[in-house]
């Protein structure tokens, strides 16, 4: 199986938002964002 790929914090909320996603809160270094009834917590540790 191969590996997946490591995608930065800032490009992939930059993706989720391009997908209809929202951030709706951050606390500390964990923004959650959603879409309807759909919640993804994305760690934003260290640069972004």
């Amino acid at each position: 199986m191969p590996e997946l790929p490591v995608v930065k914090p800032k490009r992939l909320l930059r993706a989720l938002g391009r997908l209809g996603f929202s951030v709706v809160r951050q606390k500390g270094s964990h923004a959650q964002l959603k879409k309807g009834n759909l919640l993804v917590t994305v760690p934003v540790h260290g640069e972004t």
